[in-house]
């Protein structure tokens, strides 16, 4: 299983320089968990830069793979994560969800690099 944080689809959805690199996990959705809060961060910054219409459909290209909801147990496991690994809340919840589908982490946010499983690029101006 892989998990493209934020970051990542943000790079693909605007084709930035890094885009090839998240072109592998995003092109398997069935292999792809997707954390409602990268649901959320992704809709709310296409929103903000580019409208509704094109919002709406990266949240329709990310809705093809597996939602992963913020349960309790991500929560839980997200504060220990957090706290041991001193990593932001957000990076924490992708983190755990991460951790509980056993799924391997893309992205250029530099955060996660202290984290196992995890295929992280540097991020790249355009």
């Amino acid at each position: 299983m892989n998990l493209v944080d934020s970051s990542g689809w943000l790079e693909y959805l605007s084709d930035g320089p890094n885009a090839s690199f998240f072109e592998k996990p995003l092109g398997a959705p069935g292999d792809l968990i997707v954390p409602t809060l990268c649901l959320y961060e992704v809709f709310k910054v296409v929103l903000r830069e580019r409208g509704e219409s094109d919002a709406i459909q990266a949240a329709a290209l990310m809705q093809q793979s597996r939602l992963a909801e913020l349960t309790g147990d991500v929560a839980l496991l997200a504060a220990r994560l957090s706290l041991k690994n001193k990593i932001p809340m957000a990076d924490s919840i992708i983190a755990a969800t991460a951790a509980l589908y056993k799924a391997v982490i893309w992205t250029q946010d530099e955060d996660f690099k202290v984290l196992e499983g995890v295929k992280y690029i540097s991020k790249k101006k355009k």
